[in-house]
This record gives C-alpha cells, sequence and structure tokens, in this order.
C-alpha cells in the first residue's frame, strides 16, 4: 500500500507544535464530509432518541399526576428487583426524577449504538472499501480520519444533549443539563470505545459486534446492580457507564462528579485509539482475522452470506432470548404495579388488548420486542448494501452467480432469521413466565409480518434507489417512534396504523386476526420483489 508512507510523511513525526498540526491536516474537510454522508443517519437516531425522552414529561404527569400515586411507585419499586433490573432506580418523587427513571437507561443506549455505528462507519469501514487509502495518499495526517470520526460523533451527542437538556428545562434547568451532558458523555465513552476496537479488529463487523457486546454486558451489569439494591450502590452497577448514569442523579440532588467517569473514560478510550492508530499499518489489524474454512464448507453465495452474517445473528439470537427471558419473569410484578394505576392500566391495554392485565403486558413485550426486530431486519438487508460499495460483491458477480442469487442468500439471513430471534424471544418469555410455550410462540411469530414489511422496504430502497438506501433506518425508527411512544401520548388511531404493528392482533389473550397478517406480508412480497427487480437492472455501486 503506497498511500501509508506518504500519510505518514505529511503526518510526521517530529513532535511539537507544527508536527501535530500536520498530524491533523485534512480533519475539517473529512469532518464536513462524513456529517454531509451522515445528513439521514444523525438526524433519525438523535430524533428518535430525543421524541423519546421528551414525550416522558406528559406520560408521567398523566400516569403518577397526585403526591400519593408517586409515593406508591417508589415503595413497589423499593420491593420490586425485576423492575429496577429493567427502568433502574428511582431517587426521587419529582417529575424530573421518574423521566430519568423511566428513560434514562433506553436514551443512553441508544446514544450508544448510535455513536459505535457512526464511529466504526468513519474508520474501519472506510479501510475496508478502500477510501481510506485513496484519502491518505493526499494531504491528510495520520490522525486526521480518526479525529473526524469522533467529532462526527461528538457533534451527534451534543446535538441529543443539547435536546434534552432544553425539551427538559420546564422539569429544573439543573437537571435537564445533569441528564443531558450524562446522555452525551455516555455516547462518547462508547465512541472512543469503538475507535480502540476499530484498531484492533479487521472487520467493521467485528468493531460493531464487539462494541455492541460491550454495551449488552453494560446492560446485564446495571440490570444486575439495580435488581440487589434499590439506590445504585452495587459495585455491579459502577462497573457499568448505564449505572454511571443513574448515579448521575438528574433530577434528585445531582452528582456532578459522576461527570468525571464519563470524562475520564472518553478521553482513556480516545488516547489508546490514537496511540494504536500511530502504530499499524493501514487496513491492517492487532487481532489476526480467523482463517476462513475449507473447501467444500463455502459452497455458494447463500453460504457465504450464512457465514458473513452469523456472527450478528448470534448476537441478536441471545439478545432476544435473555430479554424474552426477563420480560416474562416480570409479567406479574408488572401487573401488581400497574394494577392500582388506572393511567398505567390503559396504556399496557393500548399496547397489548383488553384480556387481563398479564396477557396484555405479554402481548405489549412482544410487541416491543417486534419493533426492536426491525432493527436486526434492517441492518442485515442494508448488508447488501456494505457488500456493494465496498467492492466485494463484484468479484462473487463476476463468476457464475446472479445478481438474484447472491442478493437471495442475504435476504434468507434476513427474513428468516427474524423468525428464529422472535421465536427465541416467544421461548424466552415461557420460560421467565412459566406458562405454555405455544401461546407465546405465536404471539411473537405474528409480529413477523409486520417486522418483513419493514425489510421489504429496505430491499426496495437498496434496489431502487441505492444511494438512499441509509433511509430505511429512518423507516425503522418512524416505526419504532409510533410503537414506543403512541400510546403512551393516546395518539389518534389513524397515526397508530401508519404502522404496520398497529393492524397486527393482540396475542396472547386476543383472537387470531389472519387477514392482516396475510396483507401484510403480501405487502412484503412485492416490496421484496420490486426491490430485487431493480437490483437486477441497476449498475453496481462502486464506493
Amino acid at each position: 500500500m503506497t498511500a501509508l508512507p506518504l500519510a505518514r510523511r505529511s503526518g510526521g513525526r517530529s513532535g511539537g507544535r507544527s508536527g501535530g498540526t500536520r498530524q491533523l491536516a485534512g480533519t475539517t474537510p473529512l469532518l464536513r464530509l462524513a456529517l454531509r454522508r451522515d445528513r439521514v443517519l444523525i438526524p433519525v437516531w438523535v430524533g428518535v432518541n430525543a421524541l423519546m425522552v421528551l414525550s416522558m414529561p406528559g406520560t408521567i404527569r398523566s400516569l403518577y399526576g397526585t403526591a400519593a400515586e408517586r409515593a406508591g411507585l417508589l415503595r413497589q419499586l423499593e420491593t420490586s428487583a425485576s423492575l429496577r433490573a429493567m427502568t433502574g432506580p428511582v431517587f426521587g418523587d419529582s417529575y424530573g426524577a421518574l423521566i430519568v427513571w423511566r428513560a434514562g437507561v433506553y436514551a443512553g443506549a441508544l446514544a450508544a449504538v448510535m455513536s459505535l455505528l457512526l464511529v466504526v462507519r468513519h474508520t474501519r469501514d472506510e479501510e475496508e472499501s478502500g477510501r481510506a487509502e485513496l484519502i491518505s495518499s493526499g494531504m491528510v495526517g495520520r490522525r486526521a480520519p480518526l479525529t473526524a470520526a469522533l467529532l462526527t460523533a461528538a457533534v451527534a451527542n451534543a446535538l441529543l444533549g443539547g435536546l434534552v437538556t432544553a425539551g427538559l428545562a420546564a422539569q429544573g434547568g439543573t437537571g435537564a443539563a445533569a441528564f443531558g451532558l450524562g446522555v452525551a458523555g455516555l455516547g462518547m465513552v462508547f465512541a472512543t470505545l469503538a475507535a480502540v476496537l476499530a484498531q484492533l479488529t479487521e472487520s467493521a463487523r467485528s468493531a460493531r459486534g464487539l462494541t455492541a457486546a460491550v454495551l449488552g454486558a453494560a446492560f446485564l451489569l446495571r440490570a444486575a446492580g439495580d435488581s440487589a439494591t434499590a439506590d445504585g450502590s452495587s459495585v455491579l452497577t459502577w462497573l457499568s457507564p448505564l449505572g454511571w448514569l443513574e448515579n448521575l442523579r438528574a433530577f434528585a440532588g445531582e452528582r456532578w462528579w459522576v461527570l468525571l467517569l464519563f470524562a475520564g473514560a472518553a478521553l482513556l478510550q480516545g488516547a489508546l485509539a490514537y496511540a494504536l492508530a500511530e502504530r499499524r499499518d493501514l487496513g491492517m489489524s492487532f487481532l489476526p482475522a480467523r482463517p476462513g474454512p475449507a473447501a467444500g464448507r463455502l459452497s455458494g453465495a447463500g453460504a457465504l452470506a450464512r457465514r458473513l452474517q452469523r456472527g450478528s445473528l448470534l448476537g441478536w439470537s441471545i439478545g432476544f432470548l435473555l430479554a424474552g427471558a426477563v420480560y416474562g419473569t416480570m409479567a406479574e410484578g408488572a401487573a401488581d404495579l400497574v394494577g392500582g394505576n388506572e393511567g398505567a392500566r390503559r396504556i399496557i391495554e393500548r399496547m397489548g388488548g383488553e384480556a387481563g392485565l398479564v396477557d396484555a403486558f405479554l402481548s405489549a413485550m412482544t410487541g416491543m420486542l417486534g419493533l426492536v426486530a426491525t432493527l436486526y431486519i434492517v441492518a442485515s438487508v442494508l448488508r447488501l448494501h456494505g457488500e456493494e460499495t465496498s467492492g466485494r460483491a463484484e468479484p462473487v458477480l463476476a463468476g457464475a452467480v446472479g445478481r438474484l442469487r447472491w442478493a437471495a442468500g442475504h435476504l434468507a439471513v434476513a427474513f428468516g432469521g427474524t423468525v428464529l430471534i422472535m421465536l427465541l424471544a416467544g421461548l424466552g418469555l415461557a420460560l421467565g413466565h412459566g406458562r405454555d410455550t405455544g401461546p407465546l410462540l405465536g404471539a411473537c411469530l405474528a409480529q413477523v409480518p409486520a417486522v418483513w414489511l419493514i425489510g421489504g422496504a429496505a430491499v426496495l430502497l437498496h434496489g431502487l434507489l441505492p444511494r438512499a438506501a441509509v433511509a430505511a433506518w429512518a423507516v425503522a425508527g418512524a416505526v419504532l417512534l409510533i410503537g414506543w411512544v403512541g400510546p403512551a401520548l393516546d395518539l389518534p388511531r389513524a397515526v397508530l396504523d401508519l404502522s404496520p404493528f398497529g393492524h397486527l392482533p393482540k396475542l396472547p389473550g386476543g383472537e387470531m386476526e389472519w387477514t392482516p397478517v396475510l396483507v401484510l406480508t403480501a405487502l412484503a412480497a412485492a416490496l421484496v420483489t420490486a426491490g430485487l427487480a431493480g437490483l437486477r437492472r441497476r449498475d453496481l455501486l462502486t464506493g
């Protein structure tokens, strides 16, 4: 790779102010390019996260409008370890404290996911596609690409933190600022972690997977710690960055020093990322890639697609099984929690039906898992887009492999994987709740046609408008937002019906309705067919 020595000469190792400046040469143009490329992705992620948080004040006021209701909630959380594991402890009875309790963990997790995707996209993804080598052949400093990626994540997190702070200012300016800074700080912790793992691993897929695994471990540590204590003081909680966000205690006697944990972790990981980047060749990694399979095991385009996506599918499968088990164990406790609160009961019934509170809760949880599954299917379908833009699809299609056969391998993993993860979610619900497996498996499978419809939209965009394929994330985000906050805000039926999930039967507990299931399946098939027809006729993307 001839570009690397040029990049090193431009960065230099002479030290001093001029050497440091040369190493950052080109950062501003790269930042502008990254922000332009992410002009859809960043607003979608920031908008969905901010709207989720900012929808909470009205919801909390409708659910816990009196001091007695808020005091009752605090007493119930003190004795309900499973509920604390899901949402964390609550540190005060003010509306602001309850908003942070209800939305804090999930807002932080979404900020972390957004950050890791942005950083890996502009570091390891660029190296895999060959664009980083082309850029490095110009007057671009050694540290410029990594700096631009981290600044992109910083801009996104600053925007998110600013929106959260401004939106919650009415609850108290100090608490709003603390919570906004905490969410942004958590995002930057995972941005810098992704930067480190992008240096260690040889593929963007591995970097994203390992960072997501750390986020999952952080969630489990926080959940275990919060279930053990009611005040967030467990060592396990403090080992998790999500636990730091809780212990910042926004709107409940802010602990400003906790922000130093976010800053320290981000600075240390950022410094490590720069040190690693200085010591490796472009496109190389510190962790060796595992050799491919022996001849005969990788016998076609479908087998290649399965191998490329098996790690992602395994991670989603484990996650859905565990999530189902957690939600299953919460069913009876959640029924006790909302049983005396008519507002909470109405929300659960709007989400899950009116066949009984436990069944309504389980139905609502299967719906939530279905909404999350849209993220899996969009990511899996857009793997086609990544294979094209990286140039890896062209050598495959140069052989005796047609475009439809190549695409079919990835789509089989995407659409078949949806069935698998929803089945595992149903199994987890059954194991956690200790009831008959059949009804819960059926309830989870009933979500599949709606997930497939979102996947079909992603196939359509990739086939007909490949440059706009990333807009599939906007579609998934809009559906997620409607399903997440629509019932809590009591949005009109016409708005809820914009989501395919609004037409599905409320299972378990309700009656099976085959018409919407078949219609959604047919629409998904039509979108996939149209997308494949477009893919067959257009030119391949090359970057």
